[in-house]
Order: structure tokens, then C-alpha cells, then sequence
């Protein structure tokens, strides 16, 4: 709201200026007359910037109570849930192999060492993703890096960065072997761009965003980037003529 403030006071204070000139219009030179035309011609122009700020302020206040909505039907299931909570939840029985003898099922020891081993593996092959932008973080980010991005578009951005992601740790999670003669020479960059400060994290290059989505990686979307970082979704790391973006 600050902003519709400052263009409040702003635009009061040129009309109380235009008045002035209008009081002493009777005697003052023809000079002054086209000054005061000029001035007007700045006030409509003002009010127009005036109109575009309202507009986005409604906007924002809109967005604001779809949450508010979203927010109380969740609360609302919650609630719902907590109400109608059982005092006793079943538990699943595993259905013993009717062939299998006694000796080779598991025992609870041996079961916990077999769920270690697939939670390890699953761990493996989960890819990162990064959190979309809320909203109280989006009205932090100044307005010289925002300029005219919208809410929707840099969620998009990190929608465009999560599929590229997605793309890239797919292929890296297989065996070379096993892919085609394209997948396997990505396969093959994406292990060259690794170093030993991306050990353990997910990164993607510009390459790999134009690779695996239709979003245009030009200044507009080097802007978004600089306000994903500035939500700490992401960091550079540079190195070898490449900056690499890497998930916090």
C-alpha cells in the first residue's frame, strides 16, 4: 500500500501546485500559462500511473483472497480429520507365501536390513525439486529486480527449472548403456559439467533448461533467476566457462 500512498501525496501535491498557478493566472506572463499546460499534461500522466497502480494493487488483493479461500478449505479438512480421528488405526497384516517355507521368512531383523536397502535405493533416485514462490516472499523481492515479472511467471520459471531437473537426473539415474545415442551423450555432458563442489547437490545449466523445456533463456529469464536467488531457491557456482544453478 505504500506505493499508492506515495503516489497519493505525490499527485496532491501537483494539484495543490497547479491551484497556485491557477490563483495567480490573472497576473502572471502568457509565459506562465504554457507552464501551467505543461503541468497539467504531466498530472494526466500521473493519474495514469495512478490507474496502473490501483490495477495492481487489486490484482494482488485478489490473489490474496483466492489463498485466503485455499487456506480455510485446507483448515477446514484438517479440522475434519482431527474431528473425526479413529482412537485405534488397523494395521496391515502381510500375507505369509503359502509355498515358501517357514525357515526362509524373514525375521524382524532381517525385514529392517531389506527396508534399509530399498530406502537407500529409492533415496538414489529421487530428484530434487525446488519449492514454488509464496506470496509474502514475492512482495519482498525489491521492485528494480521484479520490474514487470508477475507472481505467476516466476512460478512458472520454477516450474520451466524443476522439469529441467526432473529431465537430467532421469537420464543420470540410468545406466549409459541403456539409453539411446542422444541420451547417452547428454549423459555423458552432464557428468562433465560435475565438479567436486556440485558432489551431492542438483544443479542445471542454461543448456539443460533450453534442452528439456520451451522457456526462453534470455535477459528476462536471467532477471527471474536473480530473484529466485533472492528467495534462496537457488546459487551460482561457476566454473569452466559455466554457471551452474544449484537447488537449495
Amino acid at each position: 500500500m505504500s506505493e499508492l500512498e506515495d503516489f497519493t501525496r505525490h499527485i496532491s501535491d501537483r494539484i495543490s501546485s497547479l491551484q497556485r498557478m491557477l490563483e495567480l493566472a490573472v497576473i502572471v506572463p502568457q509565459d506562465n500559462i504554457r507552464k501551467f499546460g505543461q503541468e497539467v499534461r504531466a498530472l494526466e500522466g500521473l493519474l495514469h500511473e495512478f490507474e496502473k497502480c490501483v490495477d495492481r494493487q487489486n490484482d494482488q488483493l485478489k490473489r490474496l483472497k483466492e489463498f485466503e479461500r485455499s487456506f480455510q478449505n485446507d483448515l477446514g479438512d484438517v479440522q475434519h480429520l482431527k474431528d473425526n480421528m479413529p482412537a485405534h488405526l488397523p494395521r496391515r497384516k502381510l500375507p505369509a507365501v503359502a509355498n515358501e517355507p517357514a525357515s526362509s521368512q524373514k525375521g524382524p531383523a532381517e525385514m529392517q536390513v531389506v527396508q534399509q536397502e530399498k530406502f537407500k535405493k529409492t533415496s538414489k533416485s529421487a530428484v530434487r525439486q525446488m519449492e514454488v514462490v509464496t506470496m509474502p516472499e514475492f512482495d519482498s523481492i525489491p521492485l528494480y529486480m521484479k520490474g514487470r515479472v508477475t507472481y505467476e511467471q516466476l512460478n512458472t520459471a520454477v516450474q520451466s527449472i524443476n522439469t529441467a531437473v526432473t529431465g537430467k537426473y532421469k537420464i543420470l539415474h540410468q545406466s549409459a548403456k541403456n539409453l539411446n545415442n542422444h541420451s547417452r551423450k547428454l549423459h555423458q555432458r552432464f557428468k562433465d559439467e560435475e565438479t567436486k563442489d556440485t558432489k551431492g547437490q542438483f544443479f542445471v545449466v542454461e543448456t539443460d533448461i533450453r534442452e528439456f523445456t520451451q522457456t526462453k533463456v534470455d535477459k528476462r529469464f536471467q532477471g527471474i533467476l536473480n530473484m529466485l536467488r533472492h528467495c534462496q531457491r537457488l546459487r551460482e557456482l561457476r566454473g569452466g566457462g559455466l554457471t551452474r544453478y544449484v537447488l537449495l
